[in-house]
């Protein structure tokens, strides 16, 4: 009797662990809603001069010791391409989820320590411009 008792105990451990896998992989990590600007130039240590106040985007800037610098949160990632397209390609940018911030290579380098995002120096854009071959 007892056989029988551990070989059904060892069929359930392969589909409990089956299960948990797929189950985790199916539910993605819940990373939160996108940071706010105020969120993102609190991390700068400032509290923002919100020039954008939209449905679609929010922009607002500071000057902190570092320098002076733009913040951009948008509210969906095609607005937040479409704006990319829209950026000069000479500006470099910190670019994170859902939002980007805008100022010179030296102060980027240095908020960058502080609010993260990733160094766009001159190709930023994340789909080509109209026209563009």
């Amino acid at each position: 009797m007892r056989p029988s008792r551990a070989r059904a105990t060892l069929l359930l451990v392969p589909v409990v662990v089956l299960t948990a896998c797929t189950a985790e992989q199916a539910a993605p990590a819940d990373s939160g809603p996108p940071p706010t600007v105020e969120l993102l130039a609190a991390k700068a240590g400032c509290t923002p001069k919100i020039q954008i106040d939209a449905e679609e985007l929010r922009q607002g800037y500071c000057t902190t010791s570092i320098g002076t610098f733009f913040i951009t949160t948008f509210a969906t990632q095609q607005g937040k391409d479409q704006w990319m397209d829209q950026a000069p390609e000479y500006s470099p940018h910190l670019v994170g989820e859902l939002w980007t911030a805008l100022a010179s290579r030296a102060v980027l380098d240095r908020l960058r320590q502080q609010i993260g995002g990733d160094l766009h120096l001159m190709d930023h854009r994340k789909s080509p411009s109209p026209g563009a071959s």
